[in-house]
């Protein structure tokens, strides 16, 4: 599992320490700090950036909006990112409100405003079409990843380091690598979302990883995952081992 990653690109230093200590606090991951337009574009085409928090001016010039409109002219390069300015020029906020940013926040910076623009901008850019937005945890599912909100932070999961998902009663629960997280989601739901080439069902309560295997015992009904953890495997579904080549 991983943090969320942020771009500050912010040349007051201590404007950027105050962000830096409010996000790491609330477990998202710094990639750095950029005090220029030319620091920030290199950062952001060097590092897995997941969102940009920007300062409209730098050293004067408003380089923080020149900054996203040069990574929203790249096809598939742009990132959900929000502005952060002193500056009340209406000419500046129309300029910036055509980069389509997700907030446009004025300092000095208020920590929950923070907080709830990049949780409401991850949500809204990595969000697909059937994603169930639960009371106590919402989930975004993004191409490689899915993002769970789990109390106060926000938790980037590797779909590749998801290892089974398992029915618990009205819930699902989620086991990777690292840790184990409860959804209010259906098997099926989840089935729909990922890619079905990667998750196969064993059981009508498992889905599996299949890049997870260690181990498949037919006569036992059971299938060995890394971890050592072990699921069911139904007479139903034993036919999902025939897509793998089997040595006799």
């Amino acid at each position: 599992m991983n943090s969320i990653n942020v771009l500050i690109i912010e040349d007051t230093p201590a404007e950027s320490d105050a962000l830096i200590e409010v996000l790491t606090e609330n477990n998202y991951s710094i990639v750095g700090v950029a005090r220029t337009n030319a620091e920030a574009l290199q950062l952001f085409y060097n590092n897995p950036v997941d969102i940009v928090v920007i300062d409209v001016f730098l050293n004067g010039s408003p380089d923080g909006i020149s900054f996203a409109e040069t990574i929203n002219a790249v096809p598939n390069a742009s990132k959900p990112f929000v502005f952060l300015t002193s500056s009340k020029d209406r000419q500046i906020f129309e300029r910036a409100k055509l980069t389509q940013p997700f907030s446009f926040l004025m300092k000095p910076f208020n920590e929950l405003e923070i907080l709830y623009a990049l949780e409401m901008a991850v949500e809204k850019f990595y969000k697909q079409p059937n994603v169930f937005l639960s009371d106590d945890q919402d989930t975004v599912i993004g191409q490689d990843y899915l993002f769970i909100k789990k109390n106060k932070a926000l938790k980037k999961v590797l779909l590749a380091d998801i290892i089974y998902v398992e029915v618990e009663d009205r819930y699902c629960k989620i086991v990777t690598t690292a840790e184990k997280f409860l959804i209010l989601m259906s098997l099926s739901k989840i089935m729909e979302l990922l890619n079905p080439k990667t998750f196969c069902r064993t059981h009508r309560n498992f889905l599996i990883n299949i890049e997870k295997i260690i181990e498949i015992v037919p006569q036992d009904n059971q299938i060995w995952l890394e971890n050592n953890h072990s699921v069911i495997l139904s007479d139903k579904y034993k036919d999902f081992s025939n897509q793998f080549k089997i040595l006799k």
